[in-house]
């Protein structure tokens, strides 16, 4: 059988009615501004961006190098890399001070002092020794005959000086010396005399007819020791220091005379051995002892 089939259907749709146009009322006119002036160019984005990143790339290390300013200055020296002082030889002494004076007694160099006597207990105006220093049992802060004191120079000096002291007006004489761990031996004297007269009468003695004074026993000519400088030492009193000169042999020695009004003071360091005395312990030793005879 054969199968019919049907017509295909017109599927074109109508077309629409066309509708008039609907009349609109024409826009208002612009309303007058005045002139902004020509716009400033924005910068790219990707400026902008870079210039953000920057300012909080500053803020931040500007808080961490505050924070670490403010860290360091909180610290000790010794804690901070780099900045730790290093060990230059001084010794390590006790905190220093001053003994009382009786009552009504004025200082060395007051205006009303006018023979410059140190009213304190001369012992007590004795440099104390260092931590880890060994006392001579002869010089342990006491006082000390002359012939103690005319000792430490050679055989040739020793009664010229004594004769001296024996003749002027010598008050008492005081002495202390130790041993350091490294072998330096120090040995200090101070001298009192009835007045600054007598005491510079005796310092001039010590040099004799010769700008350098005479040597200790042992030692060759001494030189002066050009580190050391005449603002060092306390206000009102003279240092003269000296050293023995290379070569010095078995034992190098160095020295310094103090006077300080009424009192004379001897500061000797010596040690054995080619290394010899060290500059740095020797001008603390000296600068400290004229503290407290200044």
């Amino acid at each position: 059988m054969t199968e019919q089939t049907a017509p295909p259907a017109d599927v074109t749709a109508p077309a629409p009615a066309t509708l008039p146009p609907v009349p609109q009322d024409p826009p208002p006119p612009p309303a007058q501004e005045e002139d902004p002036g020509p716009a400033a160019p924005r910068p790219p984005r990707r400026v902008l961006r870079a210039v953000l990143r920057w300012t909080a790339a500053v803020l931040v290390m500007g808080g961490l190098g505050a924070g670490t300013v403010a860290g360091i200055t909180s610290m000790k020296r010794t804690d901070v890399p780099g900045l730790a002082t290093r060990d230059d030889g001084r010794w390590d002494y006790p905190a220093l001070t001053l003994p009382a004076l009786p009552a009504g007694a004025p200082r060395p160099f007051s205006d009303s002092n006018t023979a410059e006597v140190h009213h304190a207990d001369l012992r007590r105006l004795l440099l104390p020794a260092p931590a880890g220093a060994t006392v001579d049992k002869e010089l342990d802060g006491g006082w000390v005959d002359t012939a103690r004191f005319t000792a430490e120079y050679g055989k040739g000096d020793r009664a010229v000086l004594d004769q001296h002291l024996k003749d002027s007006a010598l008050r008492h004489t005081a002495a202390r010396g130790w041993t350091m761990p490294d072998g330096t031996s120090s040995r200090i004297y101070l001298l009192q005399f009835n007045s600054v007269a007598y005491s510079t009468a005796f310092y001039d003695e010590l040099y004799g007819d010769d700008s350098l004074p005479r040597p200790l026993a042992g030692t060759t000519e001494p030189v002066f020791d050009e580190d050391w400088t005449s603002t060092a030492g306390a206000e009102f009193t003279t240092a003269h220091v000296y050293s023995v000169p290379e070569p010095h042999g078995a034992e190098q020695v160095r020295y310094a005379y103090v006077l300080a009004g009424d009192t004379v003071a001897l500061v000797v360091h010596s040690r054995k051995g080619k290394a010899g005395t060290e500059t740095v312990p020797f001008h603390q030793t000296l600068i400290l002892q004229n503290q407290l005879l200044g």
